[in-house]
């Protein structure tokens, strides 16, 4: 398992995060280890916390969009 500290995770995260995907990575602050990163699974990703929404179960507003955020605007 590859040991990096918090500021070469800070520096280098896209190439951390993707080596992490061959081999698990331990983040370590001041020489102890409090995270490792490692690929997610399929078991990770059960739950997803931002699941597909059904439209036929969402309010229906009869007023264009753009109109809403402009009076918004308007008002501050």
């Amino acid at each position: 398992m590859k040991t990096i500290s918090i500021r070469e995770l800070h520096t280098r995260t896209g190439h951390h995060v993707r080596s992490a995907t061959r081999q698990p990575v331990a983040v370590t602050d001041r020489g102890e280890t409090i995270a490792i990163l490692q690929p997610a699974t399929a078991a990770h990703l059960v739950g997803k916390p931002f699941p597909k929404r059904d439209r036929t179960q969402m309010p229906a507003i009869a007023v264009d969009s753009g109109d809403l955020i402009s009076t918004d605007r308007d008002e501050r």
